[in-house]
């Protein structure tokens, strides 16, 4: 009898496929994000390279990554998401080895301009399946009550790539140098996406380890994948889906707010609040990782709550809510004038940022759901539209304005982002589909 209730009860192998993409996430972004600590500590100063050049290369990435991105859906959805992140990683990795083996020629900081720029852009292109293929992957492998809980797993992984990068690649230079730096941690990546090429499939189906109650469970509602080649047809379809279109016009909104944390506040931290390198990164630290933990909560909160009061109304609910308190928390961090106050109040900014990540993430597949891959790239796509202006826009703000300023801007996208919930449905077609 026990047998056969054991034989009944469904593997979790669903789970061990969420937690290698957390490790995808956590080493993209840790990888993307390790020139913002270098440039800092060596390339950003007098006779070196200006806070605006920095933004350009930082943009830089953004801007390829952003057009790569819908070319990255339709190879997601040709290839499968285990191919296509397999690429990824090894691609991204490389380009960072080669960006800390530029520095290994010797030439002066202030003539690292150009190439930092090409490699980047290399980089960026590389990085663009990095968020749909994981939103595929998990649209593949989760039923869709699940969803929210996974992609939050999955966006925080990145989170705590994100907030370990100021104080794991500060060591990582500290203890060797930054070219070095940038070479263990490429090569970490290019280790992790063969480690995940092996070990993954592209769904519950075909994988060794489900039995046939996780494939039941999953098959509930998941979506197959089935190679599908979209047409250009297709991707025009997809400025037609009005729900998607308002929903990545959000995301650009919110893009543009935690972007403008992701490749500033360590420098906001260091240079406007005048705090020692090592309290820099440790600030930045806590804020980043208290968004990593707004984003596994508000997965699993969604999820719960949409059990209760439907994917509408707790999608909306809880995007709205985050939002606009994020935007409230920051602005009263902007005008607080004890350090350690502001640190509490941007945490508190980026958690309730946080809750609403993963929704965006579910909310793009499920409105459209033949094409799951394409319709994440959308998102990405539009969202990075938005978040690839603040890296250039922040110093320039500042410059003319004030850092203050530059943050505020930052505000009011967050509540944009917010009022324009009201028209979005994420349940419609997940309920038709269903």
């Amino acid at each position: 009898m026990s047998d056969l209730k054991n034989a009944d009860k469904a593997t979790n192998v669903r789970w061990f496929i969420v937690a290698m993409l957390m490790g995808f996430t956590f080493l993209g972004h840790f990888n993307r994000n390790g020139i913002t600590v270098a440039a800092k500590a060596h390339f950003i100063g007098e006779g070196l390279l200006s806070e605006v050049q920095m933004g350009q290369v930082y943009s830089a990435f953004l801007w390829i990554y952003t057009l790569c991105m819908l070319p990255g859906g339709w190879v997601i959805d040709l290839i499968g998401p285990r191919r296509a992140m397999t690429a990824m990683g090894f691609g991204l990795g490389f380009c960072v080895v080669l960006t800390g083996a530029v520095g290994e020629f010797g030439l002066p900081i202030a003539s690292l301009f150009l190439p930092l720029l090409m490699v980047r852009g290399i980089a960026g292109a590389f990085s663009s399946p990095l968020h749909p293929g994981a939103a595929r992957s998990v649209s593949l492998w989760l039923p869709l009550t699940s969803r929210s809980t996974a992609n939050g797993l999955v966006t925080a992984g990145a989170l705590v790539g994100i907030s370990v990068t100021a104080p794991g690649f500060g060591l990582l230079m500290d203890q060797t140098s930054w070219q070095m730096a940038f070479m263990i941690s490429g090569g970490a990546m290019m280790v992790f996406s063969i480690v995940w090429f092996l070990l993954s499939t592209d769904d519950a189906l075909g994988h060794p380890r489900t039995n046939s109650a996780e494939k039941e469970l999953v098959a509930l509602s998941a979506v197959p994948s089935s190679g599908n080649r979209a047409s250009f047809g297709d991707l025009l379809s997809l400025f037609r889906n009005r729900g998607l279109v308002v929903l990545s016009c959000s995301y650009a909104a919110y893009s543009y707010f935690q972007y403008l944390f992701f490749y500033w506040i360590d420098f906001y931290f260091g240079k406007q609040l005048q705090l020692p390198d090592n309290e820099s990164r440790r600030a930045t630290f806590i804020v980043m990782m208290a968004m990593a933990i707004g984003m596994a909560f508000g997965g699993l909160l969604t999820d719960q709550l949409s059990r209760r009061i439907g994917v509408r109304r707790s999608y909306r609910s809880i995007a709205m809510f985050g939002m606009l308190v994020s935007a409230g928390c920051a602005w009263l961090g902007i005008s607080a004038e004890n350090p350690n106050d502001v640190i509490i109040l941007f945490s508190l900014a980026l958690a309730a940022l946080g809750m609403c990540e993963g929704i965006f993430w579910t909310s793009a597949p499920a409105l459209e759901p033949a094409q799951g891959g394409i319709a994440g790239a959308f998102l990405n796509t539009i969202g990075n539209v938005g978040g690839s202006l603040a890296p250039i826009c922040t110093p320039l703000i500042a410059k003319y304005y004030s850092w203050p300023t530059a943050l505020g801007v930052a505000c009011c996208t967050s509540v944009l982002g917010a009022v324009l919930w009201l028209w979005i449905d994420a349940g419609a077609k997940s309920r038709v589909s269903e």
